[in-house]
């Protein structure tokens, strides 16, 4: 859809259509419609980023709650959102060897224990030995170090979901 479509929505289908481009967080596009009109892809993106910075520092720590464990029980379930599931599954998530299964496990683990959320990266600009890295890497992070590299990388979740679902001036032109 473009952004005039995208300004057209009711209240119910914008927050329908939008409400996981932050994982499982239709309340953050239910707060964002409010903003309407929006002159073009990148000030939706805006709003939705600057939503996310005012929140105070437990409102960002139930944003990362939200989202799922890598290869985890949901991607086990098959109860990963679509984006969710499609994103993984690109990563590598969904075809670890038992090793790699066995590693991730304890990572997210260890992850889980240390901050109180699970680890956040964006699968889709990532692959598995990268994910298994940062996962490692970013665990030696203190809580507002990684609290900040997390929203980071929701917001690039949230920006590549919304690039999906949006035309931007410069794919109307192609």
């Amino acid at each position: 859809m473009d952004i005039s479509t995208v300004n057209s929505l009711c209240y119910e289908d914008f927050v329908d259509t939008f409400g996981n481009v932050v994982e499982r967080g239709p309340l953050i596009a239910a707060a964002v419609w409010s903003h309407r009109p929006f002159s073009n892809l990148s000030e939706l993106e805006a709003h939705i980023s600057d939503f996310i910075d005012k929140l105070p520092e437990s409102g960002k720590e139930g944003i990362l709650r939200c989202h799922p464990d890598l290869a985890g029980r949901d991607l086990q379930r098959g109860t990963l959102t679509r984006e969710s599931q499609d994103e993984q599954s690109q990563a590598g998530m969904a075809s670890l060897s038992p090793a790699e299964t066995t590693r991730m496990h304890q990572l997210n683990a260890d992850y889980k224990k240390r901050f109180g959320f699970p680890f956040v990266i964006c699968a889709k600009m990532s692959d598995k030995a990268g994910i298994l890295r940062q996962l490692a890497e970013r665990s030696g992070n203190d809580l507002s170090q990684e609290r900040e590299c997390a929203i980071s990388e929701v917001k690039k979740i949230c920006c590549l979901r919304l690039r999906n679902l949006v035309l931007s001036e410069t794919r109307n032109k192609l």
